[in-house]
Formats: structure tokens, C-alpha cells, sequence
């Protein structure tokens, strides 16, 4: 039986998985391949990380997680999660393998629901983007277009130091990258701009939540503590698919992310030698 078993390997994940192993616990991250941020060519806004392709600082860390003689990587996903009635856990692999541990580390993130619009999944991560934090530096002086939501207006104050010319559209009804720019399609017209950005729906990536009956936020994410505590003892959710109350959203962020993936760990650890005090 493991220690801790760490759902997910993306920024929460493998922190929660370097802070358990430099305690000397006995961890098993899996990974299934799957990130949100996988159409990006470049995480920005991350100290010493600033335009890092997301594989790369993946496969850092992993090899960083390498020297830790109690940590075991699995390139596989989980496909359930059940709480036994010793108050340890039960997961069903990808492979068809189970494993136990005495605590869970959720970190499998949300998915971004992409739009019956032509041509926007092709773009999003690339022209498309939700950030202005992570993409608007690269769209310095250039064309940007803004889907009309209630934050535009906070939007276009946030952009408007960075980018050069601004334009509110109306509900998407096409995206096609064209030799003269981004051709942004609605019932009003079309822009042609450099970036959009706009704001899809999302939902969580995994059924995990569900499947232990966690305390949900109107958010659509697992209500969490500061600590990563899930509303389940011995469960832990980090990164964008936790939200914490004091904050207004869930934070889409690597360092964010990466945050939580360690207070995460750090709790299965504290909170372990506190039953045991």
C-alpha cells in the first residue's frame, strides 16, 4: 500500500509528487498524457520557466523526481477511485491493475469544452486564448479581438498598455487563419486581428469527484481549503480543478497549480504524522 497516490502529471501533480518523495513517502503519480494547456507551444509568466514548451518542463521535473527512491511514475491513467471502509483507497488503473494507498492526491485538472464554432479548436492555445497574463505580451502593439462577456470590459482595461487596436465581437460564429490574419467571424460580420480571446466552458477532466462524492462549488470545481483539503478525509484535489472560497475562480495557472500541489502534499504528510502523534 502506498502512501500517497498522486492522480494526474501536470504542474499540481508533479509538485505534490516531488514534495511527498523529499519526505521519504511512498508515492505512485500517474499520468495519462492528457493536459489542458497540451496546444500551447509555450508556458509564460513563470519564473525561470518564461516560453518553456510544456513537455520539456514536464520532463524536467520528472527527472528531478528521479532521485527519489520512493516515488514511482506510471504513464497510465486511473479509470475510478473508492474509499474502503478502513478509510484507505482503492484505484483502478488504465491497465487494469489496482492499487491501494492511505491517501489520495486529485490533480487531473479541468478540460476546456470547446465551442460548435469552425475552425476554434483548431485555434485555441495557438490564436485562441483565455489568459491575457500567459498571451497578451504576445500580441504586443498587434490586432486583438475580445468576445463580448461580462469581463470584456475588464479585459480591454487589462490589455489595453499591451496590445495595439481592441474589438468587442459578438458571440463567435467562426475562426479561419487567413494570410492577412485571424478571420474572426459573428452574425454582425467578421475582424480580421492577430488574437482572440474569449471563454469557453469547462468542466473536470476526470469522473473522480463524482465518483467520491466531494463538496462541489458553483464553479464546477472541488471545494477545497487552503491546505487542499477535499470535503473527503485522506482526499486531496490541486490545480484548476479545486477552487478555494476566498478566491473568485478557480486559478489557471502553472505556478498556481504547482502551489497547491505542494500545500497538497505537504498536508498528506502533516496530516499523517498528526494521526499517528
Amino acid at each position: 500500500m502506498y502512501d500517497a497516490l498522486v492522480i494526474g502529471g501536470g504542474p499540481a501533480g508533479l509538485q505534490a509528487t516531488l514534495t511527498l518523495g523529499r519526505m521519504h513517502r511512498s508515492t505512485l503519480m500517474l499520468d495519462s498524457g492528457t493536459y489542458r494547456n497540451a496546444p500551447v507551444e509555450a508556458m509564460h509568466n513563470i519564473v525561470t520557466n518564461d516560453g518553456r514548451h510544456p513537455a520539456e518542463f514536464r520532463s524536467i521535473v520528472r527527472a528531478e523526481l528521479a532521485a527519489y527512491a520512493t516515488v514511482e511514475i506510471r504513464d497510465l491513467g486511473a479509470e475510478s477511485v473508492e474509499r474502503l471502509p478502513d478509510g484507505t483507497f482503492s484505484v483502478a488503473l488504465a491497465d487494469g491493475m489496482t492499487e491501494t494507498s492511505r491517501a489520495v492526491v486529485l490533480a487531473t485538472g479541468l478540460r476546456d469544452v470547446m465551442p460548435d464554432v469552425p475552425g476554434f479548436a483548431e485555434q485555441w492555445g495557438r490564436t485562441v486564448h483565455v489568459c491575457p497574463f500567459c498571451h497578451g505580451h504576445e500580441l504586443s502593439g498587434r490586432r486583438v479581438a475580445i468576445q463580448d462577456s461580462p469581463a470584456a470590459g475588464h479585459f480591454v482595461a487589462m490589455l489595453s498598455p499591451v496590445v495595439g487596436a481592441i474589438e468587442i465581437v459578438p458571440p463567435v460564429t467562426g475562426v479561419q487563419m487567413t494570410s492577412e490574419g485571424l478571420r474572426v467571424s459573428s452574425d454582425t460580420g467578421a475582424v480580421v486581428v492577430d488574437g482572440l480571446f474569449a471563454h469557453p466552458a469547462y468542466e473536470q477532466a476526470a469522473p473522480f469527484a463524482a465518483q467520491l462524492g466531494l463538496e462541489m462549488r458553483e464553479s464546477g470545481c472541488i471545494a477545497v481549503d487552503l491546505f487542499g483539503h477535499t470535503s473527503v478525509p485522506g482526499v486531496y484535489a490541486a490545480g484548476d480543478l479545486a477552487h478555494v472560497a476566498d478566491l473568485p475562480m478557480p486559478m489557471p495557472s502553472v505556478l498556481a497549480a504547482a502551489y497547491a500541489g505542494q500545500l497538497a502534499g505537504a498536508s498528506v504528510v502533516r496530516d499523517a504524522a498528526m494521526a499517528h502523534a
